[in-house]
């Protein structure tokens, strides 16, 4: 009787702890510096393939857990190369006092990002993981006046991760 009272009582303890821990919140993120980049933007720009126009939005989601970015980019036809369209989807998340996104497009790209502020704090610079076998991407959103912002997207090649190259540059407006 005593040891099935002790086991009950243990089983007891560890059900309140679970459910007591399943209850506490986590650190909630911080995303004050971010929110120069919350909205809905419109976004001209020049780079490779073309000239294209876009927009993008990046929003709170799962109770200001992650922030989203969803993009879109339509592209002319350009020298033999019909018109495209180009779709991604990002999702940031802190963890551990660091930033980290996931990036997925409709080419099939996946890219696991750092995330981190300049030193002035007006840029946010997205860095993909170094990976010996393939290019390495920096994506760049900088702070400019009237509601516009800059955005650099650079590719190192392959063996040479540090030498990036201009891919797109483009400004986008709020909407």
């Amino acid at each position: 009787m005593f040891i099935r009272f002790v086991s009950l009582t243990f089983v007891s303890l560890i059900l309140f702890i679970s459910i007591l821990s399943a209850q506490q919140p986590k650190n909630n993120p911080n995303w004050d510096s971010y929110h120069f980049l919350i909205g809905e933007w419109v976004g001209e720009g020049t780079g490779n393939p073309s000239q294209g126009a876009g927009g993008f939005s990046f929003s709170f989601d799962l109770q200001n857990r992650i922030v989203v970015r969803k993009s879109f980019a339509d592209y002319p036809a350009v020298k033999g190369h019909p018109t495209f369209r180009h779709d991604d989807l990002m999702v940031m998340s802190q963890e551990n006092n660091s930033t980290r996104a996931i990036y997925w497009d409709n080419e099939g790209h996946v890219i696991n990002y750092t995330v981190e502020f300049s030193k002035d704090t007006n840029s946010v610079i997205f860095l993909s993981e170094l990976i010996p076998s393939s290019p390495r991407f920096r994506l760049t959103y900088t702070k400019a006046e009237n509601s516009t912002m800059k955005i650099l997207f650079e590719i190192a090649p392959t063996g040479k991760p540090d030498s990036f190259t201009k891919y797109i540059e483009a400004t986008a407006h709020r909407k």
